[in-house]
Formats: C-alpha cells, structure tokens, sequence
C-alpha cells in the first residue's frame, strides 16, 4: 500500500511528468519535473519527483550548481543509487556539450573577451585544471575544440606535441590555448609562460600561429595577447 501511495500513475494525467511532456511541450515541465523523467521510478517512500526536488536542493536549487556534482554526491539523496546518478550526470554533461558546440564551434574568433565569456561556461563546472585548445581555419573560424589535459586542483599540464598533432590532424592554422584556474587567481604561473612559449615555439615550425592563451576562472580572464606576453 505504501508504495501506492507515492506511485505518480496514481496522479492524474494532467498532473504527471510523462503525459504532461506528450501533451504540451517539454518547456511546460519544471526543472524537478524533467529531472523526475531521468529518474523514471521512485520507491516505497519517495515518488521520482520528490527525488528530483531533493536533488536540486543539494545543488542549491540551480541547475547549473547541480551540474558540477559528482555522481557519489548525487547518491547522496536517499534512493538515488549509482545507475539513477550516472543518468543524471550524463544528462548534465550532455547539456553542457549542446551549450557549448553551438558556442564555439565554427564561431568567428573576434576578441579575448568574447571568447573568454564562452570559456567560462565550458569550464564552470570542472573543480580541476582543464587544458583545452581551439583549432582555427584561415577566416579565424573554430573548426575543432578539444581538452588536451585534465589535471588535479592545482595544475595540468599540456604535451606540446600532442598539440601539434591535433593541428595538423584539424589543418589549423592558428591555435587559441586555453586553461582555468579554479582557485579564482587569474595570474599566470611561471610553468604556464614556459608551457605557453614551448608551444608557440613549436607552433612556428608548422607555420601555425598561436594566437591567445587565455587563464579563466568565474570571475574573470587573463589574456596573454592582450597583455602583451605573446
């Protein structure tokens, strides 16, 4: 009987996470609502809604804070388990993927600033270092994207030849080199000036220019190129 009561094909249609998606539209659902569709079931205590709102209560009700949990603190809330918190962790990850291909990928490069806004939400919700690099063609358009490295709280680091061989692979012909600091001090460190002048250096034998290397954090950015360190 307990399970009765907390089963949602209890609920009328109208009312349910399923049915109201088929009949309207997936912007009619709210966000605990499309989370409960991941979930699909809940159990004996807790419907897949009420899951869905302990979830978003442990990522402070935001879902981009929930984005940034890992699946163990998603098993956190009681009767999410371990298959129920790799869904909602590929959801998030997908999410960020559309977000982020539409942003960059073949998007004309026109300014530190610009390209810096779009990082931000790349890497908002890493709590490591990230080494990415945007390849460009010859009009400055981003033609690939990919992270080259991902390291620990305090740094990554980046194989030049790696870089170089993704260029080719992409025929780039110019490279924006880009990285976070989680920790929010935007300030290159020495090893990122080595790393950076290791691979323009190698970039130069390819006839590939490296254009920026942009340091991102929540707060802000660093450019090398407008700081005149290229």
């Amino acid at each position: 009987m307990q399970a009765q009561n907390h089963s949602i094909k209890l609920w009328a249609k109208d009312d349910r996470p399923r049915e109201k998606l088929l009949s309207k539209s997936p912007m009619q659902l709210s966000d605990a609502e499309l989370i409960a569709l991941l979930l699909n079931n809940g159990n004996r205590e807790k419907t897949a809604l009420d899951m869905a709102r302990e979830l978003l209560q442990l990522g402070q009700n935001n879902l981009y804070e929930l984005g940034k949990l890992s699946v163990y603190e998603l098993m956190k809330v009681k009767g999410i388990g371990k298959a129920k918190a790799v869904t909602i962790a590929a959801a998030m990850e997908l999410a960020k993927r559309r977000q982020s291909s539409q942003a960059l990928e073949l998007r004309t490069v026109t300014s530190s600033k610009e390209v810096a806004h779009l990082l931000q939400q790349e890497f908002g919700d890493y709590r490591h270092e990230i080494f990415l690099v945007l390849f460009l063609n010859r009009a400055n358009k981003v033609k690939h994207k990919e992270i080259i490295s991902s390291g620990g709280l305090t740094g990554t680091v980046a194989d030049p030849r790696i870089i170089m061989r993704k260029a080719l692979e992409q025929d780039a012909v110019a490279l924006i080199l880009c990285h976070n600091h989680p920790s929010g001090n935007l300030y290159p460190s020495k090893a990122d000036e080595e790393l950076t002048r290791k691979i323009k250096e190698a970039a130069l034998l390819l006839d590939i220019r490296v254009l920026d290397h942009l340091i991102v954090s929540q707060d802000g950015y660093f450019s090398f190129a407008d700081q005149g360190l290229l």
